[in-house]
């Protein structure tokens, strides 16, 4: 494989005329990356985003509301103007398909094979977020959903790269050092290596289906007991929940089956709203956090417990974009060779500043107009809280489930005392600069982030508008 002057000097160049199938293009990451693929380089030859629909027809109805027709293509609308529309037509095709079936559900076989006659590029960003999904659903997409992609990629007769969207949580508990290698997986990995993991799980998951089957078990009963199967399993394994077991398995299953494939893996640690593309704060739906952020501005959520020493780490969608770009025109160059194949991506602040922040936002007078949160402000606690909660259930009575809960979910992110190393991700930025003429187009160095300017002024109000206000006219729409 060759590649010209342009596309050695230039991430720009090397964007131009290429063909890339995006998976999870519905998802905030896909979504951003799209975007800024078309905006920047609307040279690049084809865009193929595999959506789940039953037919061709409805797989471009729901690309054109879900993807194109959101708000985060403004600027692009506004750039293209009148040519917008042609523009779509000729540069993005929305496939009906699903990483939950052989040959990603693309029944066309004609299609199938013109897709692997073309594509260059893969991002599979495709996933189940939910942290106590079904383990079903989990394994299907998360672990299971990696290998169908990666089969198809295989018979991509062009393929120059395969960007798999991790995250860095599939470390599990562990705390301390965290490398950008396959270190933190080391027993699960020998696990792997010792049993097929994947039959193991799949088999069990069919047993326990079919004895609820048998029992004519309903569906809430069901999705209870595949709920907590998974929450089981990974406890058992060490990871603390279904969603980063299930990303675990399928990152060591992807590392062990990839054979000369050139694939690059991307840990994102938790997401937030874009920084500065196309515009400031835009995100869609609660993540991580942001789950905290807005029940507390509910009045619902008194305190969280954690330790307020830790730091979480966060890494603005449209950062992780650039870096995914990057890190798919420098290793297809391969400027960095097999060392560099892995990247973590975040930055970090402390959980009492991110305290801090919330508090001070919610009594902002954007946020008084429809919320009051509880006047002595949102407090978070150690993880020895026990004792507290006798003095929270007289308080707050049946709240209290919930705020532990959400204390399990958050868990993973604010009590587990680690670093994660970004040797890799410096060398590919380093890289990037002294390689790269436009590499300053593609900056994802969170070190020029002011967090409690990002915070208060970008993060928050991005969240109030784009979801919060959004929620509850839908909740107010239903209620006519």
């Amino acid at each position: 494989m060759s590649f010209s002057t342009i596309e050695l000097n230039s991430i720009l160049g090397y964007l131009e005329n290429k063909t890339i199938l995006v998976t999870g293009a519905t998802g905030l990451l896909g979504m951003v990356f799209v975007e800024k693929i078309l905006r920047v380089q609307p040279n690049v030859e084809k865009l193929y985003l595999l959506v789940r629909a039953s037919t061709a027809d409805s797989a471009t109805h729901r690309m054109h509301n879900e993807i194109i027709g959101k708000e985060l293509f403004r600027v692009l609308r506004e750039k293209m103007g009148t040519e917008f529309d042609s523009f779509i037509s000729r540069k993005v095709i929305a496939i009906s398909g699903d990483v939950t079936s052989t040959g990603l559900g693309v029944k066309d076989l004609k299609l199938r094979e013109q897709m692997c006659n073309e594509i260059q590029i893969i991002l599979h960003s495709a996933a189940t977020l939910n942290f106590d999904e079904r383990y079903d659903i989990a394994l299907d997409v998360n672990t299971y959903g990696v290998l169908r992609v990666l089969s198809f990629a295989k018979k991509c007769l062009k393929l120059e790269m395969l960007v798999h969207v991790s995250t860095a949580y599939v470390c599990g508990e562990r705390a301390g050092l965290i490398l950008e290698d396959f270190s933190s997986m080391d027993e699960l990995t020998k696990e792997i290596t010792k049993t097929d993991l994947k039959i193991q799980e799949k088999n069990m998951v069919i047993d326990k289906l079919n004895e609820l089957k048998a029992k004519d078990a309903s569906e809430k009963v069901i999705t209870n007991t595949m709920k907590d199967l998974g929450a089981a399993r990974a406890k058992l394994y060490g990871w603390p929940n279904t969603y980063v077991f299930t990303k675990a398995m399928g990152e060591v299953y992807l590392e062990h089956s990839k054979g000369y494939l050139p694939v690059t893996v991307l840990r994102p640690a938790v997401v937030t709203s874009t920084y500065k593309e196309p515009f400031p704060g835009w995100i869609q739906n609660f993540r991580t956090i942001d789950s905290v952020i807005g029940t507390y501005w509910k009045g619902m959520l008194p305190c969280l417990p954690t330790d307020p020493t830790v730091v979480i780490d966060l890494i603005p969608v449209d950062m992780l974009v650039d870096s995914i770009i990057t890190a798919m025109a420098v290793n297809a160059n391969k400027y960095l060779g097999k060392a560099g194949m892995i990247f973590h991506d975040g930055s970090s602040i402390k959980v009492d500043k991110l305290k801090m922040f919330t508090t001070m936002a919610a009594f902002r007078s954007y946020m008084q107009v429809r919320y009051m949160p509880p006047l002595e402000g949102l407090k978070f606690l150690n993880k020895e809280f026990d004792h507290y909660f006798q003095e929270l259930y007289v308080n707050y009575n049946g709240k209290l489930m919930f705020v532990m809960r959400l204390a399990e979910i958050f868990q993973p992110y604010s009590l587990f005392k680690r670093i994660f190393d970004d040797t890799n991700s410096e060398e590919l930025r380093r890289t990037a600069r002294e390689n790269y003429s436009d590499a300053g187009i593609f900056n994802f160095d969170p070190r020029c982030i002011n967090w409690e300017d990002y915070f208060m002024h970008t993060h928050i109000p991005g969240l109030w508008k784009h979801v919060m206000i959004k929620q509850n006219q839908n909740q107010n729409h239903s209620r006519l």
